[in-house]
């Protein structure tokens, strides 16, 4: 078995023979990833170390992939994924070897300005705090910090691509936290890959008539499998998406709540045209670094629409979610479709850029 990047072929058996511990994946550059040695962490006090058993590729991902990260390269990438304990260091109280395990990808410090405030996503050690730069790997050391707030041992009735959906449901969770969304509201929630189906999920379950919206047919079929009443692919007729979104609601009037899970510029803007007047609308989907959107500032004043931005989760959404998922509320089946090595991730992530599923999942060989 292979794996290609931008400087030849790797042959993955080979590595195996001279590096039989430990593989990850590490990005190099934009459009070139490879499977190295990836030696097993030793834990240090407060950490753990889990030996992977699945990992799902997600849309931040598919743009590391395609232009890179914060780090310089060469760095590991990925932070969906759950697994069993392998070990842990001095100070770790709640979690033994063998247990299964999952862990969310980020934990605040819990003294900054913006943790005392109630503002953890904020918090100015997130970035620090955070692991999405190693989870596509047969071993990954959890930072102490998130062990000790967001990581959970697993129920035996839970399966570890349940489990692996923590982080993005729980940012679909907090997202929906954040929107004033009364019983028989109508919610428009714009793009449905798994985060946006985390927000028709949670829509749902708030007692909304949900609208899903996306250029994929397969994604709006998931999207009813979840409670959404109605749905609309763009790309099927000519109208103007917000008067067709306006036209599934009550005269006509707009959605109480529009929401943005698609990252594009153009529906950061549409989204607003969306709403009725007093209405509210929630940008989530994050746009590449400088882009910069127009905002209707007469429909803004005259129509009083309040705009939000959310990013990422906190805490209590990432124990609240953990709750949702024993409950069943994100079916695996839903979310989680084929099954690839670590060996074949590049082609699990560029079919989840495609859009012809949901999400995949890497698993590991015991």
């Amino acid at each position: 078995m292979m794996t290609r990047s931008l400087r030849g072929t790797v042959r993955v058996d080979s590595l195996r023979a001279r590096f039989p511990e430990s593989l990850g994946l590490r990005h190099n550059a934009p459009g070139n990833i490879r499977v190295e040695e990836a030696p097993i962490p030793t834990p240090g006090p407060g950490e753990v170390v889990i030996k992977n058993k699945v990992t799902l590729p997600c849309g931040t991902d598919v743009k590391t992939y395609k232009r890179g990260y914060r780090y310089e390269p060469p760095f590991g990438f990925g932070h969906e994924a759950s697994g069993i304990v392998h070990a842990v260091g001095d100070r770790v109280e709640k979690f033994k070897v063998g247990d299964r395990v999952v862990a969310h990808n980020s934990a605040p410090c819990g003294h900054c300005y913006y943790c005392k405030h109630g503002q953890e996503s904020m918090c100015e050690s997130l970035i620090q705090n955070q692991f999405d730069h190693g989870a596509y790997a047969e071993y990954q050391l959890i930072p102490a910090p998130v062990v000790e707030m967001n990581m959970f041992s697993l129920p035996e009735t839970m399966s570890y691509k349940q489990a692996a959906l923590l982080e993005p449901m729980a940012c679909s969770v907090y997202g929906t936290a954040n929107c004033p969304i009364e019983m028989g509201d109508y919610v428009v929630v714009n793009g449905c890959g798994p985060i946006g189906l985390g927000f028709v999920r949670m829509c749902v379950l708030r007692g909304a008539h949900v609208i899903a919206v996306d250029v994929s047919d397969a994604r709006l079929e998931a999207a009813k499998k979840l409670g959404a009443i109605d749905t609309y692919n763009p790309t099927k007729d000519d109208q103007d998406q917000a008067m067709a979104v306006k036209g599934l609601t009550p005269d006509c009037r707009g959605v109480d709540v529009a929401i943005e899970a698609t990252g594009l510029p153009s529906i950061w803007e549409s989204a607003m045209h969306m709403a009725r007047p007093g209405g509210f609308v929630l940008l989530f989907g994050g746009l590449a670094k400088g882009s910069e959107v127009k905002l209707d500032a007469g429909l803004m004043h005259y129509s009083q629409i309040t705009v939000r931005g959310v990013f990422h989760t906190t805490p209590m959404y990432v124990n609240a979610t953990f709750e949702l998922i024993k409950m069943g509320q994100f079916p695996e089946e839903i979310f989680v479709q084929n099954e690839y090595p670590i060996e074949e991730t590049e082609k699990a992530i560029l079919e989840h850029a495609s859009g012809a599923v949901i999400k995949n999942a890497i698993v590991y060989n015991d």
